[in-house]
Order: C-alpha cells, then sequence, then structure tokens
C-alpha cells in the first residue's frame, strides 16, 4: 500500500489552522505507538540532566517529533530535516505561527550527504531508516554530527514482521503493509553491527511492539489505514471508528511501553558517542 497519498490526505485536513495542526499532533501522540516509546526515552533523557540540548530530527516528516522535543526542552534549538521540500515549507510556516520559529527551524536535505560535525547532543530517528536503502553511510552521518557523549535515539521496524510483510506472497509483488520500506525489518544484530561499524561506543536495543502493541498498532493504524486507501468516504467514518477504538488502542500502548519483550515488530535503539 502506499502510504504516504494518505498521509498527505491527512495533513491537509490538519494544516487549516494552527490549532488543528496542535490536535493533529496530539492525536498522533496517542495514537501511534512508537511516540509513546520516544516520549517515554526522551523524559528520560531529561531526567538524566540534559539541559539546553541542541536536538536534531533526522527524517521530519510532519514535524510531530520536533514538536515534542521542542516543548519538552523549552530551551532547546531543533532542526528537523527531510527530503520533502513541501513538508518543509509547511512546517517552518507552523512553527513561525506558534511562535517557535526562533529556535526551530527545517531544512531540506538527504540523510546520505548530510553532516554537520560535532554540532547535535540528541539525534532523532524516527521510521526513516527503514526508506534508506544506504543505511551505514546514514549512520556514520549522524555519527559525526553528534557531539562527544551524544544520542542517536531510532525507532524502526524489527525483522520480526515490522513492515506487516508476508515473505509467502513476495513472487506476487507483495513486499508488505507499506511499500515505501526497502527493507523488512532490523534484527538487534544486525542494527548493532551497523552502528558499531559507523563509529558508536555503545549501543542499546530493545523490543517494542511486542503482543500489546501489535494490536494496538492493527487497530490504530492499519485497518483505518487500509479502509482510507479503499475510499475516501471512510474520512466521515473515521471519528466513530476511533471513538470504540482508542480507548482499547490507550490500554495496549501503556502495557506495552511498560513492558519488556522477548520479541516485537519494532525497534527502540539507543546509541552513543
Amino acid at each position: 500500500m502506499q502510504y504516504d497519498p494518505i498521509k498527505r490526505s491527512l495533513g491537509k485536513v490538519f494544516n487549516q489552522t494552527p490549532m488543528l495542526r496542535r490536535i493533529f499532533y496530539r492525536l498522533l501522540d496517542w495514537l501511534l505507538l512508537r511516540a509513546w516509546h520516544i516520549k517515554k526515552t526522551m523524559r528520560g533523557i531529561k531526567r538524566q540532566g540534559l539541559k539546553n540540548p541542541v536536538i536534531l530530527d533526522a527524517g521530519s516528516g510532519f514535524g510531530q517529533y520536533v514538536y515534542r522535543a521542542a516543548s519538552l526542552f523549552p530551551n532547546a534549538i531543533v532542526k528537523g530535516v527531510d527530503v520533502k521540500p513541501e513538508q518543509i515549507a509547511d512546517c517552518n510556516r507552523f512553527f513561525q505561527q506558534i511562535g517557535m520559529g526562533s529556535r526551530v527551524k527545517f531544512e531540506e536535505a538527504d540523510l546520505t550527504k548530510f553532516c554537520e560535525p560535532e554540532v547535535y547532543d540528541l539525534i532523532l530517528s524516527v521510521d526513516v531508516m527503514e526508506h534508506i536503502e544506504e543505511d551505514l553511510l546514514v549512520f556514520r552521518n549522524l555519527f559525526l554530527s553528534l557531539k562527544k557523549d551524544g544520542m542517536l535515539l531510532v525507532s524502526t521496524p524489527s525483522d520480526q514482521g515490522g513492515s506487516d510483510s508476508h515473505h509467502d506472497h513476495e513472487e506476487d509483488g507483495a513486499h508488505g503493509f507499506i511499500d515505501e520500506h526497502v527493507r523488512d525489518g532490523y534484527s538487534i544484530e544486525d542494527i548493532k553491527t551497523k552502528l558499531s561499524k559507523a563509529g558508536f561506543s555503545k549501543v542499546e536495543v530493545a523490543y517494542s511492539y511486542g503482543n500489546p502493541g501489535k494490536l494496538s498498532w492493527k487497530l490504530s493504524m492499519k485497518y483505518p489505514i487500509l479502509m482510507l486507501g479503499a475510499s475516501k468516504l471512510f474520512f466521515v467514518i473515521l471519528p466513530f471508528y476511533y471513538i470504540v477504538t482508542w480507548p482499547l488502542s490507550m490500554i495496549l500502548n501503556y502495557f506495552d511501553v511498560k513492558g519488556n519483550h522477548k520479541t516485537g515488530t519494532g525497534l527502540i535503539v539507543k546509541a552513543w558517542k
């Protein structure tokens, strides 16, 4: 399935006013399990004493994680980079409108070429690396862009079905639920090895999207996207669908974030320079 057209359609709905955009970010925070894991990890980093950081969101998309980082760290300087110029312009306009333009900016950049040596205390990469073939090159660029003792925080699918791929259908051209992925996902050893080759001195990896998270993802993301892909008329039904499923998804997300999973379809990765 082509996921990007659906994301663009949702973006158009919520981009009409800054208030709707804030509501959109809040909905993403509630619905997306990866947002729960990223928020939990960033709060832990803050409690450990990180103050006034310089933060990069490498693959910033709609800008929701830039918004989260800038809100959590009120004195931070935050940059978002993405390959899509229309999203860069849109995000810069929104953050100017809400009064964050002095410390938040967005730039168009290709992560295989982007490198700003020893600038950042924290770099986020949220569901980006599965879209990039030259991942080792990107990991190396991000390593070089970190300050000493800086941290890279990655959320990405695992090889346990993170792209919802079904290998028995690959001969029919069915690569997975989200066609834009260039790989099905990383194993823990694979991503540890690549980050070590890129120069990182310490790497910690944990599974996300365990049994609670897998069910939550189907309820909150997979089934609605399949409906919207079938017909735009489902935009009318969607609010009623979420009224029914949202409470259960919240409970499932809570248990996924709190649990330690022996396996899962996602990975949360922390790597230090």
